[in-house]
């Protein structure tokens, strides 16, 4: 995941170049602190899927690019075998798989998520971004906190929501879970 994160904070800090974009900026778009996106920006702590998001719409620049490093090729159809799709860790406990990301100037960002358990005192990891969510429960059960709301969801339930609402999923019962998770 390190080095992952190092890369991802190398294309940042390549964007703010070529645009002159100064962290000031970028750190006041994601609504963290300057030094925050610094850390990020080394390498030296994680960057939402959220924020990258932002990111990419404020300057023009493929989510793509941005989370794996390559532009998107294809513009009739992209096709992601099972288990072959770009893979980011972006915490300890997330792994993101993207399911579209070969396919240029798409409406929606297509996830299988995979959430690993954690001890039921850790903090919940919230997050929000612009737009609408769908998720839909692969494997497992997890806790999805919407604002004060707490939803349980088991295999096969799936759930529409408003995005710019704090968010944050858990596994439950010490196993970790599998969704779908399409970001519009």
């Amino acid at each position: 995941m390190d080095e992952q994160l190092k890369q991802i904070g190398e294309r940042l800090r390549g964007l703010r170049d070529v645009l002159e974009i100064t962290k000031e900026q970028v750190a006041q778009l994601c609504g963290i602190s300057v030094e925050q996106y610094e850390r990020m920006e080394n390498g030296e702590s994680e960057l939402s899927v959220a924020n990258l998001q932002k990111i990419s719409k404020e300057y023009g620049v493929s989510l793509d690019v941005l989370m794996f490093g390559e532009e998107p090729k294809m513009s009739a159809y992209f096709l992601t075998r099972k288990g072959q799709g770009m893979s980011v860790e972006r915490r300890k406990a997330y792994l993101y798989e993207s399911l579209a990301s070969g396919f240029r100037g798409r409406k929606a960002d297509p996830f299988i998520v995979t959430v690993e358990p954690k001890s039921a005192d850790a903090p919940q990891e919230m997050n929000s971004h612009a737009g609408q969510e769908f998720n839909m429960v692969l494997e497992g059960d997890m806790a999805l906190t919407i604002g004060q709301k707490i939803l349980t969801l088991h295999e096969g339930d799936s759930i529409y929501f408003d995005a710019t609402q704090p968010h944050g999923m858990r596994a439950l019962n010490d196993k970790h879970v599998r969704f779908l998770a399409i970001i519009f």
